[in-house]
């Protein structure tokens, strides 16, 4: 069975979409760990509820918030690291021994990049007048949003789309396709 480890800034709906599957034994994982860069994270609560170990840590905490959280994968014996809204770059050194996997809510490389992330990415989508938008699972490399693509999954915008309408849309299709690219690369 693949361990899990989940890195998340704030409410972590990645984290219960995996713990979800992982309870229905869609997915033969568990997840070990939870790791946030900010002590008010919701997440954090999440993990308490479920029994999951979780820790803070950020440049208050640590000197070397990475090679923190490169001893707690360590530590609890992770392969695969799943970021659900983490908000810090990621290290290459990180990337380089931990396969770390992220959702981003495009369809990459489109509305990808410093800066786009969350309600961003929606706002530019509308305001492009793209046809489609969706979710992409990617590895995570030391450039945003440019590792490769595991899976994308697409929808068609409405002609009276908006961007709460589409962030509800969008965060809908994003559980299923983490749940997906989680299955693809764990087996």
């Amino acid at each position: 069975m693949k361990k899990l480890a989940i890195l998340a800034s704030h409410n972590g709906s990645g984290f219960e979409a995996i713990q979800n599957a992982i309870a229905n034994e869609v997915l033969q994982a568990s997840i070990e760990v939870v790791i946030s860069n900010n002590s008010d994270a919701k997440v954090l609560s999440r993990a308490k509820k479920f029994g999951i170990p979780s820790y803070v840590t950020n440049k208050s905490t640590d000197i070397n918030p990475d090679e923190k959280i490169a001893q707690l994968l360590k530590e609890y014996g992770c392969t695969h690291v799943f970021l659900s809204g983490y908000m810090k770059k990621i290290s290459s050194e990180l990337t380089k021994s931990f396969k770390i996997i992220n959702s981003h809510p495009s369809l990459l490389p489109a509305f990808g990049g410093v800066g786009m992330y969350g309600r961003f990415v929606h706002e530019a989508v509308v305001a492009a007048n793209a046809i489609e938008s969706g979710v992409t699972i990617h590895e995570v490399n030391e450039n945003y949003d440019e590792g490769k693509i595991i899976l994308q999954k697409k929808l068609t915008l409405t002609i009276d789309e908006t961007v709460d309408s589409l962030e509800n849309k969008i965060k809908s299709l994003e559980k299923i396709a983490i749940v997906e690219a989680l299955q693809k690369c764990l087996n």
